[in-house]
């Protein structure tokens, strides 16, 4: 595991820790704009981030990594874990509410890895859900423009299961853990018309800034 990054501009003495995850390229995706939202994210400069540290990792998209690592940004005893992933068949910023004990046994990671059973905790719950203000998050994003809603539904693959992990190391409010799935989105202007439309990026790390203020408000309740 490389060592994580830490932000210089969202520091401050009496700092809140906050963990930014996002994932690397995957089957079928190429380029997954996690990865570049949470180093984006990071550097933004807010006063309601003077006295946030923030640490950015990305994960490689495998089962693998997600048990080796996930331990590892949890020792710090971060206050939040705030977790991006992308799901192309989106067009909104998701707020997932619960993660589900399920793996998918058909579509293998970035490793070529499958699981050899369709369920995280054999015997566990069906579900942890987890415990941020989902509605308080959506109305903080809402100014963005960016289209969010609420799931219920994370999926079988490693967004699920690292969600499912992080909230098992959480233990109810303690550090508060999220996660967020994105729609693919451009980064260059549009030159042509396409249907539908490709989202955009900076809209979206505004809704991503927004979440996080809103996150941190949460935190500190």
């Amino acid at each position: 595991m490389p060592p994580p990054s830490r932000s210089p501009i969202c520091s401050g003495a009496d700092e809140m820790r906050v963990v930014l995850i996002g994932f690397g390229p995957f089957p079928g995706a190429p380029f997954n704009p996690s990865a570049v939202l949470v180093q984006a994210l990071a550097r933004r400069r807010r006063p309601a981030l003077a006295d946030v540290a923030c640490t950015t990792h990305v994960l490689a998209t495998t089962y693998a990594a997600v048990d080796r690592d996930l331990p590892k940004l949890f020792a710090s005893k971060p206050d939040i874990v705030l977790m991006f992933g992308v799901a192309g068949r989106r067009r909104h910023l998701c707020v997932e509410t619960r993660a589900r004990n399920a793996l998918s046994v058909l579509y293998p990671d970035a490793s070529g890895h499958r699981p050899p059973r369709g369920a995280i905790a054999r015997g566990g719950p069906r579900a942890l859900r987890g415990a941020a203000p989902f509605a308080n998050l959506l109305g903080a994003v809402r100014p963005s423009g960016f289209p969010a809603r609420s799931s219920r539904d994370a999926g079988r693959y490693l967004c699920n299961y690292a969600y499912w992990r992080a909230l098992e190391r959480a233990r109810g409010t303690t550090p508060l853990v999220q996660f967020v799935h994105i729609p693919q989105v451009r980064f260059m202007p549009r030159r042509r018309r396409s249907r539908p439309a490709p989202l955009a990026f900076p809209p979206l790390l505004a809704a991503a800034e927004m979440l996080l203020i809103a996150l941190i408000a949460a935190s500190r309740r």
